[in-house]
C-alpha cells in the first residue's frame, strides 16, 4: 500500500546528467526530511539514493524534434502514466530535472491540480523559444537554475528562481592530474599523447558521431603515431555499438567501461559531443573540440530558432569562443583533426584560457544539491505559512 503520510516527492529525470543532479538533490533533501521518501523515473545514482523507478530512464533519453516523432506515443504514455499516479497519491512536490518538454507540460497539469512543482535546470529560454517564459510561469513553482546568466529573465517574469551552480563544480577539484588519471586506468608509461574521444551516451547520437570521430582518430594518428585514443563507453549497449564501429578501424584506441571524467582528466586533449560533457572537460582544465551533428531536418528548424552565437556551454558562460565548436557540415575528420591537434598544441601556452577555466569553475561551486535541497524546503515552509495565515484569515 502506497505510504502517503511520509515526505514524499516524485522526481523525473531523463538523461544521465539529470541522474547525476538528482541523486545529489535527494542526498541532500533526505538530510533535511530524513523521512522523505522518493518515486518517479531516473538512474542509477536515483536509484541508489532510494528512487524507486516506474520506468527504465533511457526510455525518455530521446534527443531532437524529429527524432521524438518516433516514440512519441511511448512518451506520451509514461507522461500520464506519472501524472494519473500524482493525483492518486499526491506528492509534497514534483521535482521535473531537464527534460523540458516531457517534465514541463507534466508539471503545469500538477500546479493545475494544487501540487506544488519545481524545475531543476532552466530551460535555454535565453537562447531559443522565448515565448516558453510564459508557459513556465503557468508551470513551476520554483526554479533552480544552474547559470547565474539565466536569472534575469525569471526575475523579469517573477518566477521565484534560485542559482544553485552545478554539482559537477562542486565534485571535480580545481585541479585534475592526468597522471593520477591514468594510473587509475591502469594506463601508467604512455609514450604519446592521449586524446579522449566521447561521441555521446545516446544510441541515436552514438550511431551518428561515433563513425565521424573514428574517422577522426584515423588522422590524428598519422599526425602522432604513439597517441593513444580513449573513449568512454556509458553503459554495456554503448560499448558492444562503438566496438562494432572500430573493427577493422586499425587504432590504438582503447575503450573504457564509464568512468569518462577520468578519461577526460588523463587526456592531452578532449574530442566530445556538444553537451554536458563539454562543461565536464572544462572543468578538469582540458583542451576540447565540441562537435555535432543532428539530423538534417532537425538541425535546419532548429538553427532558424537558436538566438544565440554558441552551443556549448563553456562558451555560453565565457560569453566567448572559449572552445571550438564544429558541427553539422563543419564537423568532417580533416577539420576535427586539424582543429584538435591546434587546439591541444596552442593550450600549454595560453594562460588567458586556462584562467577563464578557473574563473568559471569557482563560479559555478555553489554546492548544488544542498542549495537546491534548501530551495525547496524553504518554498515548501512558505507556502504551509501561507496556507495557515490564510485558513486563520478567512475563519
Amino acid at each position: 500500500m502506497q505510504n502517503t503520510s511520509a515526505t514524499r516527492y516524485v522526481l523525473v529525470a531523463g538523461e544521465a546528467s539529470g541522474d547525476i543532479l538528482g541523486a545529489n538533490l535527494m542526498m541532500h533533501l533526505k538530510r533535511l526530511q530524513p523521512d522523505a521518501l522518493f518515486e518517479g523515473i531516473g538512474g542509477p545514482l536515483m536509484e541508489a539514493q532510494g528512487l524507486k523507478s516506474m520506468v527504465p530512464m533511457d526510455r525518455l533519453s530521446v534527443m531532437g524534434l524529429v527524432e521524438v516523432l518516433g516514440r512519441l506515443r511511448e512518451l506520451l504514455g509514461i507522461r500520464k502514466r506519472v501524472y494519473q499516479f500524482c493525483l492518486k497519491y499526491p506528492p509534497t512536490a514534483f521535482i521535473g530535472i531537464d527534460s523540458p518538454d516531457f517534465n514541463l507540460p507534466l508539471a503545469k497539469k500538477l500546479k493545475q491540480a494544487g501540487i506544488p512543482t519545481v524545475h531543476y535546470v532552466s530551460p535555454s529560454v535565453w537562447a531559443w523559444r522565448q515565448k516558453r517564459i510564459f508557459n513556465i510561469q503557468k508551470s513551476v513553482d520554483l526554479m533552480l537554475a544552474l547559470f547565474p546568466f539565466e536569472l534575469p529573465i525569471y526575475h523579469q517574469h517573477a518566477i521565484p528562481v534560485v542559482c544553485v551552480g552545478h554539482t559537477l563544480a562542486d565534485d571535480i577539484p580545481l585541479e585534475s592530474d592526468a597522471q593520477v588519471a591514468r594510473k587509475t586506468l591502469k594506463l601508467e608509461g604512455l609514450k604519446g599523447p592521449v586524446f579522449g574521444i566521447l561521441p555521446g551516451s545516446r544510441e541515436g547520437e552514438v550511431s551518428r558521431l561515433a563513425p565521424l570521430f573514428i574517422d577522426t582518430i584515423k588522422i590524428l594518428q598519422q599526425h602522432e603515431p604513439n597517441a593513444t585514443f580513449l573513449i568512454p563507453a556509458s553503459n554495456q549497449a554503448r560499448r558492444e555499438q562503438i566496438d562494432t564501429l572500430l573493427q577493422g578501424s586499425n587504432t590504438n584506441t582503447i575503450l573504457i567501461d564509464g568512468q569518462s571524467r577520468t578519461v577526460m582528466a588523463a587526456s592531452d586533449a578532449i574530442l566530445l559531443a556538444s553537451g554536458t560533457a563539454a562543461l565536464e572537460a572544462m572543468l578538469v582544465k582540458r583542451p576540447m573540440v565540441v562537435s555535432y551533428r543532428l539530423n538534417k531536418l532537425t538541425f535546419a528548424i532548429m538553427s532558424r530558432m537558436i538566438k544565440v552565437p554558441y552551443v556549448s556551454l563553456p562558451n555560453l558562460l565565457a560569453n566567448a569562443p572559449l572552445v571550438p565548436e564544429l558541427l553539422q557540415d563543419e564537423a568532417v575528420p580533416d577539420n576535427l583533426a586539424r582543429q584538435l591537434l591546434e587546439t591541444w598544441h596552442s593550450f600549454v601556452g595560453d594562460k588567458n584560457r586556462q584562467a577563464k577555466y578557473l574563473e568559471l569553475h569557482n563560479m559555478l561551486r555553489k554546492n548544488a544539491g544542498e542549495t537546491g535541497a534548501k530551495a525547496i524546503v524553504s518554498m515548501l515552509e512558505k507556502r504551509l505559512l501561507l496556507g495557515v495565515v490564510t485558513q486563520e484569515t478567512s475563519s
